[in-house]
């Protein structure tokens, strides 16, 4: 068994030189800058443009969304003001009465004070049960479609359906609970 220095050897008292591996051919090295140049233009001119546009429209969808939620999020805050405010006029209204019960208390009977002062609590808990109710509603409209936008955000930027209910519910709560405890001011990220 020859050693792999003494076929070179050989080989070389032969005349014959063996070719170096290491060799560098010019044609080799045209031809693989032409395949890397059209390669590159390849790839510039059709992967490049789809990624931008993808990027683009990823972009635009999260700014929707947002633009979506924050809207919902000022309807919430208005709806919340107008409640705030009938509760203020139900109170101020069984003041009203209450007033005039104690204006007519020592005139009437004591039974009319005492009615004037039960149908004052009645407007007073039914404004505030009306108010609970509508704040109530407001709230569970909010987040549904909050969450109807999150989980279609979620899925676009995924990249995958959230079509199942309790992968929906979880996204659904965690956006909730990121945009409570996120910074308040629009525009923060």
């Amino acid at each position: 068994m020859k050693s792999m220095f003494l076929i070179l050897a050989e080989g070389e008292e032969g005349g014959h030189t063996p070719e170096s591996p290491l060799a560098i051919e010019p044609v080799e090295i045209v031809l693989s800058l032409i395949v890397f140049a059209l390669l590159f233009l390849a790839v510039r001119k059709f992967v490049v443009p789809n990624f931008e546009k993808t990027y683009a429209e990823r972009t635009q969808a999260i700014e929707g969304g947002l633009a979506a939620a924050e809207n919902k999020q000022a309807e919430a805050d208005a709806k919340l003001a107008e409640l705030e405010q009938q509760l203020a006029d139900a109170r101020h209204e069984a003041a009203r009465i209450r007033e005039e019960a104690r204006e007519q208390g020592p005139r009437s009977s004591p039974r009319c004070g005492e009615q004037a002062q039960a149908e004052s609590a009645r407007i007073v808990e039914h404004g505030k049960a009306q108010i609970e109710a509508e704040r109530q509603q407001a709230v569970t409209s909010l987040r549904a479609e909050v969450g109807t936008l999150a989980t279609g955000l979620a899925g676009r930027i995924v990249g995958e359906s959230l079509e199942d209910d309790a992968r929906q519910a979880r996204v659904v709560e965690r956006f909730l609970a990121d945009l409570e405890t996120g910074p308040s001011a629009p525009g923060a990220n």
